[in-house]
């Protein structure tokens, strides 16, 4: 009996072991990843513009929400991640409207962080570009200096999931989620001076011509508090966008 209970044992890890086997290591994932993504349209896009509508709920608070009828994004993807992925990199810039109203306007030039009312000093700069910047770790995972990890395998919006974790040069840890199916991102997490940041990504298209991949629907949680959720109705990748779209202060003219 102890024999049989040995043999049973063996066999039983035996099969864990094949099963592992089978499995994608976090490197596969992520080139899976970027294939789902688009393969060369994703990874060398260049730029993006992206046009929609957003809730903004100020810390989460249902009293304080407000809709963005028009909601624009700006995007020079960095070529590199100088300073980790959750610092500054590439151009971007994100404009929030309520009609004629200005809801909010905010931008990194490659070198300075601005709202509407010109550079910000250091310290809020650093915590806004902690809090904007964290995606391009998995665009970036495969590259030097990078390291990715796999980690137990879960649900993201009711989706079997990978859960991978890149480290890039700079020690700085961001965690997707990977739906199993199709290798789509469906999450990305890091820890941000507001709180644990926790994104989700669904409702993606694939643009007509290019089959770079487009989440239309974002969402933005801190601790678990949703505050944002986006729907991006449109996206354009690889046209020009002046340098000045990325510099605000009075004065500058509404770029949109």
């Amino acid at each position: 009996m102890k024999y049989a209970c040995v043999l049973v044992a063996a066999a039983v890890a035996a099969g864990v072991t094949a099963a592992k086997a089978d499995e994608p290591t976090a490197r596969q994932i992520v080139e899976r990843v970027h294939a789902a993504a688009g393969g060369d349209a994703w990874l060398k896009a260049g730029t993006n513009g992206m046009r929609g509508d957003a809730t903004l709920c100020r810390d989460g608070d249902p009293n304080r929400c407000v809709h963005a009828d028009r909601y624009v994004m700006y995007r020079v993807y960095p070529t590199e991640l100088a300073h980790g992925a959750h610092a500054g990199s590439g151009k971007f810039r994100l404009d929030a409207y309520d009609g004629d109203k200005v809801l909010f306007e905010v931008s990194f030039d490659g070198t300075r962080s601005y709202d509407q009312n010109g550079p910000l000093p250091p310290e809020r700069a650093t915590s806004d570009e902690m809090s904007a910047f964290g995606f391009s770790a998995i665009r970036f995972a495969l590259q030097p200096g990078f390291e990715v990890e796999r980690l137990a395998d879960d649900e993201v919006q009711g989706r079997p999931s990978y859960f991978v974790r890149v480290k890039d040069p700079s020690g700085t840890r961001t965690l997707f989620g990977v739906d199993k199916q199709d290798f789509k991102v469906l999450s990305a997490q890091w820890q941000t001076t507001r709180g644990w940041h926790t994104r989700l990504y669904s409702d993606f298209y694939a643009l007509e011509g290019s089959g770079f991949v487009q989440p239309g629907r974002v969402r933005h949680f801190y601790d678990g508090v949703k505050t944002v959720d986006i729907h991006w109705r449109s996206a354009e990748i690889g046209q020009p966008i002046p340098d000045s779209t990325f510099v605000l202060g009075p004065g500058v003219k509404s770029h949109d």
